[in-house]
């Protein structure tokens, strides 16, 4: 129930999404500690697919082995595919998406303080020392400045595990010299062809996506932008988009992208064997991986390396919010939502999802009119 619930709730993308996990699994549950949650969170980071998904699994593999690897992902992705997939139905139905504005106006700003409390509270748990927190500093500027989020995920791997044999100031300019080497994903150019739409190229093109994403959302929008518009001409620019931008606004994963436009191209049958390919992959992964974690740890150069892509991983979780707060809080009304949130967070530790539920429902009756 916990993780059909978040999957219905967690609106925000998967720094929230982890934020509101962290809130649920630790703080009110007790399931698992600070550093178990954030070791669960970096070997995320070590396997390709949709991190936020993929800590549900770790965590339904950590709880119940294989039946709850299988419960808790399919909990966590069923809402949002459903949600998706209507929405994807009213599009083709009435050719537009619905306003969710005022639905974002509320949720927005309490996301931002879920993230804030989770980054803070996961911080004390990993950052330890100065070293530390200039890694997770460092990293979180070069985010903003645009560098891969792999390659400083990468770097701060490689800076842990070089800690050990030689000093820091020549690993910090190793690092800065990795993370500036860092290049932008080029699609293919278009081959101008069209071929037709079959449920197996489909469904193995979702499989294929699900196997070898990394990062964020962006870069699925250059995976699905070459293949579906540029090289097959499955999608418009303007579906594609369309595409995204649903899979961002509706609560869970934004992968569920895939959904929508698996029912645009092969109606509802289309859109499930989209959502089960874009998945799969991510349940093999952490099954694979997940019994590894504490061997890791048992390794000083696997510990080190764990430790180096956790500190980033924070790193980019802080930009994230940087980048976050200015999108969401845009007047006074907004800032008194975060700020009411995060005092909320601070002195009385709510359920988030109740605090997501407030939040829109206070956006709904700004945006409404009903409050001037």
């Amino acid at each position: 129930m916990l993780f059909l619930r978040l999957g219905a709730t967690a609106f925000g993308g998967p720094a929230a999404h982890i934020a509101m996990m962290r809130s649920e699994i630790v703080d009110q549950r007790g399931w698992l500690t600070d550093t178990e949650f954030l070791d669960l969170l970096g070997a995320t980071h070590l396997i390709p697919g949709p991190n936020s998904t993929e800590m549900a699994i770790h965590i339904g593999f950590r709880r119940g082995r294989m039946l709850g690897l299988t419960i808790a992902g399919i909990a966590f992705i069923l809402p949002s595919s459903l949600i998706v997939g209507t929405i994807a139905w009213g599009y083709m139905k009435f050719g537009n998406t619905p306003q969710v504005s005022w639905l974002m106006y509320g949720i927005g700003p309490v996301v931002v303080a879920i993230i804030l409390q989770a980054v803070w509270k996961l911080g004390r748990a990993a950052i330890t020392n100065t070293g530390r927190l200039g890694l997770a500093i460092t990293v979180a500027t070069l985010s903003l400045l645009g560098v891969n989020e792999l390659v400083l995920l990468a770097g701060g791997a490689i800076v842990f595990v070089m800690s050990r044999r030689i000093w820091s100031a020549a690993l910090s300019g190793l690092f800065v010299t990795i993370a500036g080497s860092s290049a932008t994903v080029a699609a293919m150019p278009p081959l101008a062809l069209s071929v037709p739409v079959t449920l197996t190229k489909l469904t193995l093109f979702f499989v294929k996506v699900g196997s070898v994403l990394f990062g964020s959302g962006y870069v699925l929008l250059a995976f699905l932008r070459a293949d579906l518009v540029e090289q097959w001409g499955w999608l418009t620019e303007q579906q594609l988009i369309d595409a995204i931008t649903i899979g961002q606004v509706t609560p869970g994963p934004v992968l569920t992208t895939a959904t929508f436009i698996g029912y645009l191209l092969q109606g509802w049958l289309g859109a499930v064997l989209a959502t089960i390919a874009i998945f799969l992959p991510g349940f093999i992964f952490v099954a694979i991986t997940h019994p590894l974690i504490p061997r890791l740890r048992k390794s000083r150069i696997a510990s080190a390396l764990l430790d180096g892509v956790v500190v980033a991983s924070l790193g980019l979780m802080g930009a994230v919010t940087w980048h976050l707060v200015p999108a969401t809080v845009i007047d006074v009304p907004s800032a008194i939502i975060a700020v009411g949130s995060a005092v909320a967070l601070a002195m009385w530790n709510p359920n988030s999802t109740w605090l997501i539920l407030a939040g829109a429902t206070v956006g709904w009756i700004l945006q409404s009119g009903e409050i001037v």
